[in-house]
């Protein structure tokens, strides 16, 4: 039987977003290219790997098979390439980070930014997860290193990276006198982020009312609320470049510690090892802006 990483690779974001039009989206595939390679790949095999139905795709226990070894597969592949790059006259290759919505959007984009332009044959591709599923992917060998909060991090190594404060953001025109439980917000007209969205996820799980508005991003969502659109939790970073009102949170939830976490930081490969050093030597002690 013959393996096309790039069906694997297709596999592997099809199981991540739990339907084949999410896994095509994050694969930079169409709909219908995505679908023929898939119904290829169970060809291939002799056997089904995804049940679909109207709401997405599970995976059959044969897709939950493949999808063990696909992981420890990307992230074998992974690391070979950082150690081999290292003979060839400096690092270069290819690092997947997979951390929570805070860290991609309120945390990371400086820090890689720095970290590229030192290494430039070496790409970073950073993916937005959910952190149990980052500190699953790590275990399973599917990534070197994640970032996750605290409460997710079990059996890894770990260094602290940052400490992510969300908030409450209304109407720049709303007084709202802070702090205040989330309880209290439950009337409100609610805006957030898509399906499937790490923070989303993670707000959903503490209670937070149907959304009226889902958007794509963090920035999205805080220019929603400056128009008027309604209320929405957000990072304390992200919240603080725009014209809103900011209001503290008093449930316990709202502040949460990421780390960097890896099976063995002795045993990433040069360019995981550098990644590493670049994330935990410039770790942000805290969120909050000086004014706060």
């Amino acid at each position: 039987m013959q393996w096309d990483l790039a069906d694997l690779r297709l596999f592997l974001a099809v199981a991540e977003a739990g339907s084949i039009t999410g896994g095509a989206a994050r694969a930079n595939l169409a709909l219908a290219a995505a679908s023929a390679r898939l119904r290829g790949l169970e060809a291939r095999i002799g056997t089904k790997l995804l049940e679909r139905h109207r709401r997405g795709a599970a995976l059959t226990p044969a897709g939950q098979a493949l999808l063990h070894h696909a992981r420890r597969l990307q992230g074998q592949i992974a690391a070979m390439q950082g150690e081999l790059s290292a003979y060839a006259g400096g690092l270069a290759g290819q690092i997947r980070l997979p951390a929570n919505s805070a860290a991609c959007e309120a945390f990371l984009p400086e820090v890689l930014g720095r970290f590229v332009a030192a290494h430039p044959r070496l790409d970073v591709v950073l993916e937005e997860r959910p952190s149990h599923a980052i500190v699953r992917a790590v275990a399973e060998g599917a990534a070197e290193l994640g970032i996750a909060a605290g409460w997710a991090v079990r059996g890894l190594e770990s260094a602290f990276f940052a400490r992510d404060r969300l908030v409450a953001v209304v109407p720049s025109d709303r007084v709202l006198d802070g702090p205040v439980s989330l309880a209290a917000l439950a009337g409100e007209s609610w805006i957030g982020l898509a399906e499937g969205s790490a923070l989303q996820e993670h707000l959903a799980a503490q209670g937070v009312p149907r959304l009226r508005l889902r958007l794509g991003g963090l920035d999205a969502v805080c220019r929603a609320v400056a128009a008027g659109g309604g209320v929405a939790v957000v990072p304390e970073l992200v919240a603080r470049r725009f014209p809103v009102g900011v209001v503290a949170l008093l449930d316990d939830w709202a502040v949460r510690e990421l780390f960097v976490v890896a099976r063995s930081v002795h045993g990433l490969s040069p360019a995981g090892q550098a990644l590493w050093r670049q994330l935990t030597e410039g770790a942000w002690g805290n969120s909050v802006s000086p004014d706060s």
